[in-house]
């Protein structure tokens, strides 16, 4: 089981503290690990489960992936009956994955787990990955992939499995799928909840998600926040000494509430994936 603390967010979303330490700095059962500067897997324990090379150059990368079966979801079943009672699944789910002592990605560091129900327009169409078990993502710069990746085939819509979901999709019962959102993909790859996934998308809905994201350590954004304060507060005195008007007081105002805002995401942006490396077998993961 991990020690890690919990801060709630609003929403009931939570970020988890996962301390260092002897077990906090080593390497979690879910992680990517880099051979190559094009090349790439993801394992659970020493098993591979994606193994990717990128060819291209620039600002246009082809990102070639082979998934591998054997992926062993970080989460207990799903029951019918926890679907149907009042549960806080940010939470609920927090808890099966810092009780997980084998399959999970969590590791030292803060971690953000938030409900999400709604996604830009094609994540889960067009840029949802049907084809297995090989695909080919295209990697642009400034736009990235931005789309969510399976980690087992999808289930068809009338298999029984699916078929029971569907149900609890019309009585707005689904439990959420949960996707671990990754920095260099742009993009997610499902966790858990592939039958929940395909039985929202048999009937025509987004599945609704919890959304697992690593964010900074507590010093890294709070040198953010100190350069972001220090530019607002040269803005604000640049200001005031201007002769004072309507004109200034709005633009004081609107400076204000950027600033109350930039500072209000800050710890809760998501951070960077570590990619381990494989020969080293560092301790310590590199971003």
């Amino acid at each position: 089981m991990i020690s890690a603390a919990r801060e709630p967010l609003p929403g009931g979303g939570l970020v988890l503290t996962v301390p260092g330490g002897a077990q906090g700095c080593c390497r979690p059962s879910l992680r990517f690990e880099r051979a190559t500067d094009r090349s790439w897997s993801l394992l659970q324990d020493e098993h591979p489960l994606i193994q990717a090379h990128s060819e291209g150059d620039g600002c246009c990368r082809d990102l070639h992936l082979r998934r591998l079966p054997g992926h062993r979801s970080p989460l207990p079943p799903v029951t019918a009956a926890a679907m149907r009672s009042e549960v806080n699944w940010p939470h609920q789910y927090a808890r099966w994955l810092a009780e997980d002592t084998g399959r999970g990605p969590l590791h030292h560091g803060r971690w953000r787990m938030t409900r999400r129900a709604t996604f830009a327009p094609g994540i889960w169409s067009c840029d949802l990955v049907r084809d297995w078990p090989d695909a080919t993502l295209e990697l642009l710069c400034g736009g990235g992939w931005h789309g969510v990746l399976p980690l087992r085939p999808l289930p068809a819509p009338d298999t029984a499995r699916v078929k029971a979901y569907r149900k609890h999709v019309h009585e707005g019962t689904l439990a959420p799928v949960l996707l671990w959102w990754v920095s260099f993909l742009d993009g997610w790859l499902l966790l858990d909840g592939h039958a929940r996934a395909a039985a929202a998308l048999a009937e025509g809905t987004e599945p609704v998600c919890v959304e697992l994201a690593r964010v900074p350590d507590d010093t890294d954004w709070r040198t953010t926040a100190d350069r972001i304060t220090e530019a607002h507060e040269a803005q604000m005195a640049r200001l005031a000494a201007l002769p004072a008007g309507p004109h200034i007081a709005r633009q004081r105002q609107a400076l204000e509430q950027g600033y109350a805002d930039a500072l209000s995401t800050l710890p809760y942006d998501a951070a960077g994936t570590p990619m381990f490396q494989r020969h080293q077998r560092s301790r310590h993961p590199q971003p």
